[in-house]
């Protein structure tokens, strides 16, 4: 029986966590505001089909993967559905495999199916389509194995034929800046021709990558960033063959702005025609944020975005612009971020860091809870970046307040839970059962997945004198820094109470830093020292985030 469980019935979300208010890129004035996602969607991908417009993003070892995004406006976007929950292969995603799993993902529609492909460094290109993105989506199909195949997108042609362009990375492949691109059998389903190789980017052009296929005017187009994450900018390569030769021009760079690196996107039309780019922008701890851009075409079929600021025929990106045309007005939408937990199951906000085991929650809707479980870990646990159930979402905005309520209920010595705020160093604030009683208790773990290092206590006290189930109200909040560099900083502070009303600081500030390709993350943790029947738990009543 195949693992994959797919989210027909998960776009019941309550009324709390239906749009959140900490950023809100729509003006409400016809014009927005960049980023119009201030949250860790890489290598976006977006199309349209009549009103609707249809986002996906990586989502690497995180489950449920391979997020859907739906708008109207290209502005409000919410989270609607994920193509699966189990990610492949099951032993090996069982435990945290950071940074592995998928890489850039490319959404298309062709002939009534909607179809996302992507590279799994590891494994190869895969494969998943449905004829409703809010519903089932096939189980991964493996389309070719192979070892460091990345960022695949597939072109199918006018006459019938079908291709698909692909990047490479250096860190399984031995080799990197090179864009490739073979055909594709019709049905999407293998790779039938040789390797192709279309732009070598060793020199002027570093590091190409994420390429998006099109075709235009009998041109055929991709567009690829080059130069790197954070320092990069877009080029644009086109041919009358799709296997070349190519022409190429930057089309879109920094300039004179403070919007670093525009990255890797994707092209899409709105309903009167204009066209537009939804890419990238590295933001270090608070992950990769999405920004749109106005695009047109010129008479000699030649693509510009943003605006060209300083005459060098080159565009850079804008912080503000009127709003693409729409059909349908769209309210107010952003992905969901507070929780009431009032739902039978789990909002599409929350991931863990590996495939879940059943144990590990279970949603009380009659109660308005979930339940988390204490979990032992094995021989070979370091700290809680080895953790699979962690349970966390997100980071939404530059500034702002996340405050949960939970209820404590230890069983055994060691055990513990509460909030967390997880990258490649992590925090935590929460409680633990100890020497018969319970602590309030922060420990922070630099360098937690890279090294592996052993998490330390740096504030403790007692919190109640026995280890009966206690109440504990736990805050972070989160405030942007900018360095000298101009690099943004997520600086978090942390908070508890005993009655919800009077809190308490605790413990040091802290500097977050983003995971292995994706932000930094905030939710919950729980774990215990005792395997034993019947361990503790925590039944989690309610995250609401807030201004700063």
């Amino acid at each position: 029986m195949k693992r994959l469980t797919m989210f027909c019935s998960l776009v019941l979300l309550t009324a709390a966590a239906a749009a959140q208010t900490v950023w809100t890129p729509d003006l409400g004035n016809g014009s927005y505001k960049n980023p119009v996602l201030y949250a860790d969607y890489s290598d976006p991908d977006v199309i349209r089909t009549g009103d609707d417009y249809w986002m996906t993003a990586s989502s690497f070892n995180c489950v449920p993967g391979l997020p859907i995004l739906h708008s109207t406006d290209l502005v409000n976007w919410e989270i609607v559905n994920y193509v699966f929950t189990d990610q492949p292969p099951y032993d090996y995603f069982d435990r945290p495999r950071h940074g592995d799993g998928v890489w850039a993902p490319s959404i298309r529609f062709h002939d009534g199916w909607y179809y996302i492909y992507w590279g799994d460094p590891d494994r190869g290109v895969l494969m998943s389509k449905t004829q409703d993105p809010r519903g089932t989506w096939s189980e991964p199909l493996l389309v070719q194995a192979a070892k460091g195949i990345i960022d695949t997108s597939p072109l199918w042609d006018d006459d019938g034929r079908a291709y698909l362009v692909h990047g490479w990375a250096g860190s399984r492949a031995g080799l990197k800046s090179v864009l490739t691109v073979t055909e594709m059998s019709p049905d999407g389903e293998r790779l039938i021709g040789p390797e192709v190789m279309i732009f070598d980017g060793h020199g002027e052009h570093p590091t190409v990558e994420g390429p998006k296929f099109y075709k235009r005017n009998g041109w055929y187009y991709v567009f690829a960033p080059a130069g790197g994450v954070k320092t990069g900018w877009q080029v644009v390569l086109r041919s009358r063959s799709p296997y070349g030769p190519y022409e190429i021009r930057t089309v879109l760079q920094q300039g004179p702005t403070k919007i670093p690196g525009p990255h890797q996107g994707g092209w899409v039309e709105d309903v009167a025609g204009d066209c537009w780019f939804l890419h990238f922008v590295d933001m270090y701890a608070y992950g990769r944020v999405c920004h749109l851009q106005p695009m047109r075409w010129t008479e000699d079929d030649w693509c510009t975005m943003g605006v060209d600021i300083d005459g060098d025929g080159i565009g850079e990106p804008v912080l503000t612009h009127r709003k693409p045309a729409s059909r349908v007005p769209s309210p107010v939408k952003t992905p969901a971020d507070s929780d009431e937990f009032a739902s039978r199951t789990l909002g599409l906000q929350w991931q863990w860091h590996a495939n879940p085991e059943r144990r590990w929650m279970f949603t009380n809707p009659s109660e308005g809870t979930i339940r988390l479980w204490c979990r032992a870990h094995d021989e070979a646990w370091r700290n809680l970046s080895d953790n699979g159930n962690l349970l966390l979402q997100k980071v939404n905005a530059p500034d702002y307040t996340a405050t949960t309520k939970l209820r404590f209920c230890p069983s055994y010595e060691g055990d513990r839970a509460g909030l967390i705020v997880m990258g490649h160093d992590y925090a935590t604030l929460g409680l633990r059962y100890a020497d018969g009683k319970i602590l309030v208790e922060q420990g922070v773990c630099p360098a937690a997945m890279r090294k592996g290092t052993a998490e330390r206590a740096v504030a403790t006290a007692d919190y109640a004198a026995d280890g009966k189930p206690v109440d504990v109200w736990l805050r972070v909040r989160i405030a942007q820094e900018w360095n000298d560099g101009e690099q943004p900083r997520m600086f978090c502070r942390f908070s508890y109470s005993t009655d919800g009303k009077r809190f308490k600081e605790f413990g040091e500030p802290f500097e977050a830093q983003a995971g292995h390709w994706i932000g930094a993350k905030i939710g919950y943790y729980t774990d215990a020292l005792i395997l034993k029947n019947d361990g503790g738990w925590a039944d989690v009543d309610w995250f609401r985030v807030s201004k700063k």
